[in-house]
């Protein structure tokens, strides 16, 4: 237990241990009294906010123990097109055969807004053909990725990046269960600006600012230099030095192997622009929405962010 990462070890298991968010626990809680009438849901909100462990968390108060077996868990922008929806989560959902207690199937769909318009198309199909005994909990950053026939089958639940006071006092309960010797309650303060109400990222960092067995201002500063929003400012730098190849390098890795998502990426990038020194400010803003609506009509993720670095790499030429 003691080498697990705190997110999961820490990770909630029930609603009432969801950090803030009582508004939709109390929803949730309504709806979950009569469960065999649960309708599909839709779980929208920035990243680290809680929309996947409240999933989860319902997938066990409804199937139990045996909540793995009858549910099937994909992240959407990895497995995103209209094949995977009609051989994986047609198959798994059309099965019928269940154990005693056991309501209906749960489909989770993580990064939704991720798939393409096929793929979301052929899903509502599914639904709409599966529903007696399949139940989906669709969960996304920005609800507008999910077309209108989807979103009109879901009850939508909307979450709020967690605000200053509900992640400090988690990451204060955390280093007491821990005994974490730290540097007073301004070093929770300072995980939370850096992280900006993502829970899921302060943790991560709390725990990585602490590797030394003490957490202080200097580990945090240390550790937070590699969060996602300063990585991202670091590489939009990098391409409008004209570097595209080390701008595009950087990106692979932190959207690969951070997992960080595109459209935060796209979030990130234009906060960057306002810090830095653009001499053609108004064609690198154009550029990014440019690419933002790319990814809202379902392109593919990389290959659109790739050519926004080069678009941008290509201003340092022009600029010149």
């Amino acid at each position: 237990m003691d080498d697990l990462m705190w997110v999961e070890k820490y990770r909630p298991s029930s609603l009432a241990e969801l950090v803030d968010h009582e508004t939709i626990k109390r929803r949730l809680q309504a709806l979950l009294q009569k469960k065999e009438q649960l309708p599909h849901l839709l779980f929208a909100g920035p990243p680290g906010s809680g929309k996947t462990a409240t999933a989860v968390i319902i997938a066990r108060l409804i199937l139990g123990e045996q909540w793995r077996d009858y549910t099937l868990s994909l992240n959407a922008s990895d497995e995103r097109g209209i094949d995977v929806v009609r051989e994986r989560i047609k198959t798994f959902a059309r099965y019928t055969d269940r154990r005693e207690g056991v309501p209906y199937r749960l489909v989770i769909l993580d990064e939704s807004d991720e798939m393409t318009a096929d793929g979301q198309t052929a899903l509502r199909r599914i639904m709409e053909e599966y529903s007696a005994h399949t139940r989906f909990i669709l969960i996304c950053n920005y609800s507008s990725g999910i077309i209108e026939p989807l979103q009109s089958r879901c009850a939508i639940f909307r979450f709020q990046r967690l605000d200053e006071a509900s992640v400090t006092g988690h990451l204060a309960q955390i280093a007491k269960k821990e005994r974490l010797k730290h540097a007073g309650d301004a070093v929770f303060g300072a995980i939370y600006e850096a992280t900006q109400g993502d829970l899921r990222q302060a943790i991560n960092l709390m725990q990585a600012a602490s590797a030394s067995g003490e957490l202080d201002m200097d580990s945090v500063k240390s550790v937070s230099g590699a969060t996602a929003k300063s990585r991202v400012a670091e590489i939009i730098g990098t391409a409008l030095d004209g570097d595209f190849e080390g701008a595009r390098t950087k990106m692979v890795e932190l959207t690969r192997v951070y997992g960080v998502p595109e459209r935060d990426f796209l979030k990130y990038a234009n906060e960057a622009l306002g810090a830095l020194k653009v001499p053609d400010m108004a064609r690198a803003i154009t550029i990014l929405a440019e690419y933002d609506y790319r990814l809202v009509q379902g392109s593919q993720p990389e290959l659109q962010l790739t050519a926004m670095l080069a678009q941008l790499s290509a201003l340092k030429g022009k600029g010149d």
